[in-house]
């Protein structure tokens, strides 16, 4: 199998930190030799219409830059990427329990049991301002399924990495 070298970047022109977004991966891509290609959507039509560009531009594979919309829109790249037969990295694991191919990002969960800690030391009397705001704990999800129905093997190494493999 070929190896990808042409990525697309779905980005959400909306969010006031996509450029900060796009030029962390920009600049990732290219120490190691990838072309990235932005396309953007902020609505339900403009990501048929990214899928689309994509297509016709023949990206081997895409990434999702984390946002809020693109949550809410899981299902629909999930299934796109799937009908077209493209490999897709997600910042987050309920994109992968949704049917994509993979995520590497935050864990929610840790996130969430820091809150409450947080919110514990909060009342004791720590002022927020002194406490660590930034993520303790990433996560490689993997979904099987979607790996074989895009004709994808995964390596031993890979899978044995991964923090979660979805069947």
């Amino acid at each position: 199998m070929p190896t990808a070298s042409r990525i697309a970047l779905l980005a959400n022109p909306t969010d006031l930190r996509v450029t900060s977004y796009i030029e962390e991966v920009e600049a990732a891509a290219r120490a190691i030799g990838l072309q990235i290609h932005v396309f953007n959507a902020s609505a339900t039509d403009d990501i048929d219409v990214a899928f689309t560009a994509i297509l016709r531009e023949r990206m081997h594979a895409l990434f999702t830059i984390p946002d809020a919309y693109f949550g809410t829109r899981r299902v629909q790249l999930a299934i796109l990427a799937a009908r077209h037969a493209l490999p897709t990295a997600y910042p987050l694991r309920y994109y992968v329990e949704a049917g994509g191919l993979m995520s590497y990002g935050t864990s929610l969960a840790d996130a969430q049991r820091h809150v409450g800690i947080y919110t514990g030391r909060v009342l004791k009397g720590e002022k927020p301002a002194d406490l660590p705001v930034q993520p303790t704990k990433f996560e490689l999800v993997i979904n099987r399924s979607t790996a074989k129905a895009l004709g994808l093997e995964l390596s031993p190494t890979l899978l044995a990495r991964a923090d979660e493999v979805i069947e």
